[in-house]
């Protein structure tokens, strides 16, 4: 018996369904009898679906047939006391423009909820759905005051936002996660599309403002990370660093924050405040693991921005920490290094090969890393950077052995094809292009998105470049030019670079080398050399694969190097329009709109 039930429920569902797509199919296509014909089979079926009711109004609507619908949600509201129904009935009458009986019914509507606090929910719905926003407002109004226990600020805010009343929507987000403050990432999503990264927005000082005085009526951590969040999104970190560390202050439970703020910063740039911010976790945390890390990072930043005269201070300091950081944390018997003080051993053998050119020593401190009790994985670490240094001194054949050791020890890891992408850049820097591009057909579908892309780039490099010249002159100087700027000897290889640009003008690699040459320059910060390259490239090779590199770096120098936001705009602009495939697209879309003082995104 129960198997016959089961068998007759399923039969009747698979017949709503259907009678549900036909009559779908009908209304879409504009044949409303039709559909009529079908959602009367259905309501027969089940006289209760509200759905399959508003979409016979919705139908009766469109045909025109007012009386007929305001017959049938009559009848039926002597059936089921539903209060969206009286809205209903109220929309009907406003599409015969018929504002006095309208208006009436909203008003029933809305009283009906004085009656019953829970009828907001299909009042105001329906209210929405039509558009009546002004109404959905007063419906959710009406029920916080009748039932206090309600709160409707998130429906609230949304509706504010839609009407563009930017500082009452503002104001009911706030009262919403003052309440819930677990919810103030939804929040911020959707803050996120009134305000943009010009502090001096409308939208933004307004916000800042309410924070503000939140923060003074009533101080709360919520209203510290609402404020933080602005400042990172306008970009001004400093002042987002100062909420940080009162939220750790008040919450000293953690500085993943405040570290994630770092990171924040060196992605940006802004180089001064990320130094503020390491030496405040060197200073405040307790732990010897996020020290290290902080002080890593803080010599990286310094790197950055350092000179060969500043070279030898920055050297003793990695030997400070390197020393300082065994003593402390490990005994003689134990040779296990951390994760942190891995990473800062290699960092600092990477410093001394590459920019202090002391390859022997970096390369005899890697050695005797080897000796220590390391995992797998981290014994391939040490020796992907060994093999890094070989490269840099051109010993090819020696850094392959390491490379490929790598490649056999941890297949299908992505240190493995890390190895594998080094394997193919070796070879293609040494001539043997063949074989690089054997190895770059197997990387394009790397697990790791950015050695897929670097890849299939080097690939396009290669097969663009190999047929032109049966000797491959060209493309044999721009690998040394490469494996030049690998090596940090970037003016010899911008030197080079312009050799191709003189001998070989007529070949596909001029731009590649143009695109080349302009990052090169950007490095050195020389960007009239660089403006002048990505020029060239957008008047001469429209068509061609650098493109919208050159339209988007361009517009970055011109928003932040040139201070011309009005020619960073157009470059932009040309992005949005013309190349909607492009990685830039996004932040192009975000950058221009930020530019044109859009308060939405």
């Amino acid at each position: 018996m129960r198997f016959l039930v089961v068998i007759f429920f399923l039969v009747l569902t698979t017949s709503f369904a259907q009678n549900d797509v036909i009559a779908k199919t009908y209304f879409e296509n504009g044949e409303y009898e039709k559909a009529l014909i079908e959602y009367k089979k259905i309501y027969k079926e089940s006289p209760s679906n509200i759905t399959i009711v508003n979409q016979i109004v919705t139908t009766y609507q469109q045909l025109e047939q007012y009386k007929e619908a305001e017959t049938f949600l009559v009848q039926l509201m002597e059936r089921i006391k539903y209060a969206a129904f009286i809205v209903e009935l109220g929309y009907n009458f406003q599409l015969q423009n018929d504002t006095v009986a309208a208006q009436n019914y909203y008003q029933e509507a809305l009283k009906s909820i004085e009656a019953r606090a829970s009828n907001v929910y299909a009042v105001a719905r329906s209210f929405q759905s039509h558009s009546l926003l002004k109404e959905a407002v007063l419906a959710y109004e009406k029920a916080m005051v009748v039932n206090p226990e309600y709160n409707f600020s998130l429906q609230l805010a949304q509706i504010y936002g839609e009407q563009g009343h930017i500082e009452k929507m503002f104001d009911s987000y706030l009262n919403f996660i003052e309440k819930r403050p677990t919810m103030a990432r939804d929040v911020k999503r959707a803050v996120n599309d009134f305000i943009n990264e010009d502090a001096l927005n409308e939208n933004n000082i307004l916000l800042r403002k309410m924070l503000l005085k939140k923060m003074q009526q009533q101080p709360d951590l919520i209203w510290n990370d609402m404020l933080s969040w602005l400042f990172i999104k306008q970009k001004d970190y400093n002042k987002a660093f100062t909420q940080e560390k009162a939220i750790f202050k008040r919450n000293p439970e953690s500085l993943s924050r405040i570290e994630e703020l770092a990171t924040i910063t060196t992605n940006e740039n802004d180089t001064e405040i990320a130094k503020d911010i390491y030496n405040y976790l060197i200073e405040t945390s307790q732990l010897p693991s996020e020290k290290l890390e902080a002080h890593h990072k803080l010599l990286q930043l310094e790197i950055r921005v350092a000179s060969p005269k500043d070279y030898p201070e920055i050297k003793n300091r990695y030997l400070a920490l390197v020393s300082n950081h065994n003593s402390e944390n490990q005994v003689e018997s134990d040779l296990t290094p951390t994760k942190e003080t891995l990473n800062l051993k290699i960092a600092y053998a990477h410093f001394l090969a590459f920019y202090m050119q002391e390859t022997k020593e970096a390369t005899r401190f890697l050695e005797t890393m080897l000796q220590e009790r390391l995992s797998k994985f981290e014994m391939a670490a040490v020796k992907l950077e060994l093999a890094d240094i070989l490269v840099l001194q051109e010993k090819f054949n020696q850094a392959l052995i390491y490379y490929t050791q790598i490649q056999r020890n941890l297949k299908n890891s992505t240190l493995s094809q890390e190895a594998r992408f080094k394997v193919a850049k070796t070879s293609y820097y040494k001539g043997d292009f063949k074989w690089a591009e054997s190895q770059l057909k197997v990387l394009k579908s790397s697990t790791s998105q950015l050695i897929a892309n670097d890849a299939l780039d080097l690939k396009l490099l290669i097969t663009d470049n190999k047929y032109e010249d049966s000797l491959q002159t060209a493309l044999k100087v721009y690998a040394k030019a490469d494996l030049l700027a690998f090596q940090n000897r970037n003016d010899e290889a911008i030197t080079l670079l312009d050799k191709i640009l003189d001998e070989h003008k007529t070949e596909p690699i001029i731009a590649q080398t143009l695109y080349k040459q302009a990052q090169l320059f950007e490095l050195k910060k020389e960007f009239e050399k660089a403006r002048a390259n990505y020029e060239v490239l957008i008047e001469n090779y429209r068509d061609g694969i650098f493109i919208d590199d050159a339209l988007y770096h361009l517009a970055q120098l011109y928003q932040y190097q040139f201070s011309e936001p009005e020619k960073a705009k157009n470059f932009y602009e040309q992005i949005i329009f013309n190349h909607a495939d492009s990685i830039y697209f996004v932040e192009a879309r975000k950058r221009f709109r930020t530019l044109r003082g859009d308060a939405i995104n």
